[in-house]
């Protein structure tokens, strides 16, 4: 064991063995290390059943030890203690999985290590006798916290076995980030189309009840003919060990005797996770029926409702805690009468079906593996001095933006990930739009983004008025809304004046780009508002470092003096700001007057964005994190700041700003607060969850008080991309790895 690094150190089943609590532990060090490596790695000591069992392990396990065997414990821990990389050891706890009574072969490892020990309890059994309390006891007196995955777990914890609450953590059962998405697509995918699918997933076993579901399913069958059930994943190992294939096969059976061939199927196989995601999507109604009431977790039950699917189960104390009759139902222990009667109630009614599986994958959010994994951070964090890798960034993905694209622009809403074309299309997100392909094509130049930004141009070209301005929105029958709005102009004059100043651009990009740059400065005269002005003066600024022009840059100090002007005269130095409210992009106001001190050298308009984004940072930069000002009241002088809802615009136009301002000053602090802003899309936010949808590539459209808003619009994922993709420009990124 010669790990270089510093390392999480899971002691846990791990796959190829196939056990529910190794694919767990692949999730979560999955997740783990794609949130804070190269800071901190995950690394795996993986039990085997006996000393003589062989799995070909992926290289993040550092060995296997026979779980029969007590002095390999011990063994263990002498080498874990030798080892200075190794910061903490998370156990993955089943009794099944440690040797001993009750598993107690474990307590000997935990009497030894001298490694802080987080443990992760999977099972909580309620009324222990003597010796499991004792082992449990003992497994929390040696652990510096445990993990629990229901409240239930949490109570019996503290009440049956006197474990104080201080210790125990919940954190949910993880789950995949999945997109949003009605059964119809997947089920063409598996050949399903215009079936009704039921289906049960995970290793099989008697504890499953599924003969109980099959038995539910002649009168379902009678009434929606193109029902199928699908019984997906191999039986259990052990089972298979003890008994080979009796169950299974006395399910088909089953299915013999019911009528049911041609309803009901077998996928006899060991599922990968990209499997078991194509299928639950398919997937109407997730049958659960469990016998075991006392069971805790279901990997497979929180999977389904993360897929958005609705789901049947028995009242297992997991289930009680997890299905309500907004995602679901519930139904009797061994009853197929029971399991009927819910499968009915469902199918019949397409709406409370509909309304289950929203309701199912919204309440599932928090659950995403990145956001478990975040969690376990703070908590291993504790207990040990690890690191997490601040300036980690996802992958740069247009997939979303793309998927809201059609051939005539961008469309403003989704529902989830799903365009809603209805609601039309919006001058400000086509502008942004292309803005985000221009830059990004200067990074990466590929064909599509040309293809991206001739739409968008072709949009805005619809768009615009025959005297400059622009339809704020145009709807989904290309009808042209007409409002007078300053921050519209000034977004368009920002977007084009910056795409046509791009000399790295193709000609018939750049020449369209400002032919109707230039003609929306014809309504330059009219923008007054202070956001509009610095919008406005961004465009104006690129452009006028690419192609300099007398008469502009007077209409650009024109516009920087009178934001100057709005300062002097509405600040005072309790309230060093522009006006008497901080609303929405509050940061541009400042970032407009760095880009008048770049062009000019005017100490003036560097004192003024200095002072006054001074401010705006202690207003809304917490010591955790970023905290930018809610729509919901936004901040009044004199009043209460809103804290909710947070917009992901506001995010941007920081992290933006901050950018400006760190390479205007070269000021390291201000590379330093856009890194935490940006931060606040990958998790680092009052709510601790990832705004941005590694999914879909999309960004939800805002942080309320208690929970995300999970549309995934234009605004917002134009947002994310604007910030995301700053942080690849040539400056930036040198400097960011010099940290």
């Amino acid at each position: 064991m010669k790990p270089a690094g510093n390392y999480i150190l899971y002691l846990s089943t791990y796959p190829p063995r196939e056990c529910g609590i190794a694919t767990f532990t692949q999730d979560l060090a999955n997740a783990f290390d794609q949130r804070f490596n190269p800071k901190t790695k995950s690394k795996i000591v993986a039990l085997n059943e006996t000393q003589s069992n062989f799995y070909n392990y992926p290289p993040r396990v550092l060995e296997a030890i026979g779980a029969n065997h007590l002095e390999n414990y011990v063994d263990l821990a002498e080498r874990v203690n030798k080892n200075p990389n190794i910061k903490l050891v998370n156990v993955q706890h089943e009794f099944g999985i440690f040797g001993g009574e009750q598993g107690d072969y474990l307590v000997p490892f935990l009497q030894a290590v001298k490694k802080p020990v987080v443990t992760t309890f999977h099972s909580v059994l309620a009324d222990p006798d003597d010796e499991l309390k004792r082992v449990v006891q003992l497994v929390a007196g040696r652990s510096k916290a445990m993990v629990v995955m229901n409240e239930r777990s949490k109570n019996v914890l503290e009440k049956d076995y006197s474990i104080p609450r201080s210790k125990i953590h919940l954190v949910p059962h993880g789950i995949p980030s999945v997109s949003f998405e009605p059964p119809k697509d997947a089920k063409g995918e598996l050949g399903l189309s215009g079936k009704i699918v039921l289906s049960t997933f995970g290793m099989i076993s008697r504890d499953k009840g599924i003969e109980y579901a099959i038995r539910s399913l002649p009168k379902i069958v009678k009434k929606y003919p193109q029902t199928v059930y699908l019984v997906l994943g191999a039986t259990h190992p052990v089972v298979r060990r003890e008994e080979g294939e009796v169950y299974r096969n006395f399910l088909q059976k089953e299915v013999e005797r019911l009528n049911l061939k041609g309803h009901v199927f077998f996928y006899n196989k060991y599922l990968s996770l990209e499997e078991i995601i194509k299928y639950l999507k398919a997937t109407d109604v997730y049958i659960s029926v469990i016998n075991n009431p006392m069971q805790s977790v279901s990997g497979t039950l929180s999977y389904a409702l993360g897929c958005g699917r609705a789901v049947v189960s028995t009242p297992t104390e997991y289930a009680q805690h997890v299905v309500t009759g907004e995602n679901g139902m519930l139904v009797k222990f061994k009853n197929a009468g029971s399991i009927t009667k819910a499968l009915d109630r469902i199918l019949s009614d397409d709406k409370l079906l509909r309304n289950m599986q929203k309701n199912a994958y919204e309440t599932t959010r928090h659950m995403t593996w990145a956001n478990v994994a975040g969690s376990y951070f703070n908590i291993y964090n504790k207990f040990s001095d690890i690191k997490r890798e601040e300036n980690k960034f996802p992958d740069i993905t247009l997939e979303h933006l793309e998927r809201l694209t059609d051939s005539f622009g961008l469309i403003h809403h989704a529902r989830f990930n799903k365009p809603e074309r209805r609601f039309g299309y919006s001058i400000d997100d086509n502008v942004r739009a292309l803005l985000v392909c221009a830059e990004r094509y200067g990074q990466e130049p590929l064909p599509r983004l040309l293809t991206l930004m001739r739409t968008y141009l072709d949009f805005i070209r619809f768009s615009q008025q025959p005297n400059g301005s622009f339809a704020q929105i145009v709807t989904s029958q290309h009808q042209k809304k007409s409002f007078r709005d300053e921050d519209v102009q000034g977004r368009g004059i920002w977007a084009l004046g910056f795409v046509a100043s791009r000399k790295y651009l193709p000609p018939e990009i750049t020449k369209n780009a400002d032919a109707l740059f230039k003609k929306a400065l014809g309504k330059l005269s009219g923008i007054t508002q202070p956001r509009a002005g610095a919008f406005a003066m961004t465009g104006l600024y690129y452009y006028l470092k690419s192609c300099p022009n007398d008469r502009m840059m007077k209409d650009f100090i024109k516009l920087a003096d009178r934001q100057v002007d709005l300062f002097s005269n509405g600040s005072s130095a309790e309230w060093p700001w522009f006006e008497d409210h901080l609303t929405y992009s509050n940061s541009k106001l400042s970032e407009s007057l760095f880009y008048a001190y770049d062009l000019t050298k005017n100490k003036k308009y560097l004192n003024v964005a200095e002072t006054s984004l001074s401010f705006l940072t202690k207003v809304t930069y917490e010591p955790k994190h970023y905290s930018p000002i809610g729509q919901n009241g936004w901040y009044f002088r004199y009043q209460k700041r809103a804290y909710y809802d947070q917009q992901p615009e506001d995010t941007a136009s920081m992290v933006g700003t901050k950018l400006v301002a760190y390479k205007t000053t070269g000021k390291k602090m201000f590379l330093d607060d856009a890194l935490k802003a940006f931060q606040w899309f990958l998790g680092k936010n009052h709510l601790e969850l990832m705004v941005y949808n590694e999914a879909t590539g999309g960004c939800f459209d805002g942080v309320g008080k208690y929970a995300l808003n999970l549309n995934q619009g234009a605004e917002s994922t134009l947002s994310y991309l604007m910030a995301r993709i700053a942080f690849e420009e040539p400056e930036i990124k040198k400097a960011i790895q010099q940290i």
